[in-house]
């Protein structure tokens, strides 16, 4: 089977699964639309891009459609960043501001427009089979690498900024299990898109032959990393949403308390809110709750959120996440222990306690008492 075969056959299978899933997410009953119309929108982008083999097919020669499909792939990228804050932040709409995020993508048509956009066909010939001497297209090649880093640093910033606050504000666990393989996709896309970047290098060289076999390879990669993310995102539709962008991190909410007023409070006053915390955290047991926030604790103590943020974060030296599981694992030590209750299986324990995923259980349990919770109750 000849190179342009395989290409072709890559391409359709490509093609075919990247649009039915689309179509998937678009037509699904879901919650949470934004983030999945948003994902459809940039399979559907990336499904354009990748379709150049195909449409060579039905289209003889350059042509103004043609080069509108190539520079599409300037909208692929900011399309996934908008996802990656949709998913993050429940509170994520679309707005008037958000299409700023097409101006690479308008640039990169409008210097073309004196050169390919509005010439004649052989003009277009001309203009493609000099390519690699055409200003033009070095420009352009230069803008969607440089769009590509920026907005990879703005990815992960996204990230590990929205996880810091999630532990800071909550306790649920299947979240944190969620941000983990995002940022997993984000770094294997983060590695496709560099490879896409070493290829478009070698297509400005005299080893155009080694841009081909690249292209192939990307093609395979990019249809099972998509497939294995939204194999995971179905199997977790309860993927973050409880992230508030108006959370400030209390490296931030220290400055400003440093600003406003001085921010040490008297030993007394520490003393009395940390005592009132953790005589409610024994009594009532909250941590029973898997998605407890800290909010739901602001409101049942009295104490102010960002007071409580400050004494647990600030004070205490430990995430609200860690706050919590570490009343959850003590817990399910105590369970571990009771020869009574020895016929409950690990997995009755950890959804007993307030965990929700056994990975979570696992690596909160480890880190609390440097067993598994099997070794520990065989220890016990």
């Amino acid at each position: 089977m000849d190179k342009i075969n395989l290409l072709l056959i890559v391409t359709v299978i490509s093609l075919f699964i990247s649009l039915f899933l689309a179509f998937f997410l678009f037509t699904v009953k879901a919650k949470h639309k934004t983030s999945n119309y948003l994902f459809a929108v940039f399979l559907i982008l990336t499904a354009i891009d990748t379709s150049q083999t195909l449409f060579d097919l039905f289209v003889d020669g350059p042509s103004n459609l043609g080069m509108l499909r190539s520079l599409s792939a300037f909208l692929q990228i900011p399309v996934f960043y908008l996802y990656v804050l949709s998913v993050c932040y429940s509170d994520f709409k679309l707005k008037p501001k958000h299409l700023l995020h097409l101006l690479p993508f308008l640039i990169a048509n409008l210097i073309l427009l004196p050169r390919f956009y509005t010439v004649d066909f052989a003009s277009k010939i001309n203009f493609i089979k000099n390519y690699q001497s055409m200003i033009e297209i070095q420009f352009n090649h230069i803008l969607i690498h440089v769009q590509l880093i920026v907005y990879i640093i703005a990815v992960f910033v996204i990230l590990r900024k929205a996880k810091k606050l999630y532990l800071e504000n909550n306790a649920g666990t299947t979240s944190i299990d969620s941000y983990n393989w995002l940022f997993q996709f984000t770094t294997v896309l983060t590695v496709l898109y560099l490879v896409a970047i070493l290829k478009n290098i070698f297509k400005f060289s005299d080893y155009q032959y080694i841009s081909e076999g690249i292209k192939i390879g990307l093609l395979v990669f990019q249809l099972f990393i998509v497939c294995w993310y939204l194999f995971k995102a179905l199997n977790n539709p309860g993927i973050f949403r409880n992230i508030d962008s108006k959370l400030k991190l209390v490296k931030d909410l220290i400055s400003e308390e440093k600003n406003i007023r001085p921010l040490a409070v008297s030993e007394k006053e520490y003393n009395e809110e940390l005592l009132k915390l953790q005589q409610y955290m024994i009594a009532e047991k909250p941590f029973l709750n898997p998605s407890l926030t800290i909010q739901d604790i602001s409101a049942d103590i009295k104490i102010p959120v960002r007071d409580l943020s400050l004494l647990i974060n600030h004070k205490l030296e430990q995430h609200f996440y860690d706050f919590v599981n570490t009343y959850r694992i003590e817990s399910a030590m105590g369970i571990l222990k009771d020869v009574t209750k020895s016929k409950v299986t690990i997995l009755e324990i950890l959804y007993d306690v307030g965990f929700n995923s056994k990975s979570s259980f696992n690596t909160a349990f480890k880190k609390h008492t440097g067993f598994t919770p099997t070794d520990y109750r065989k220890a016990v």
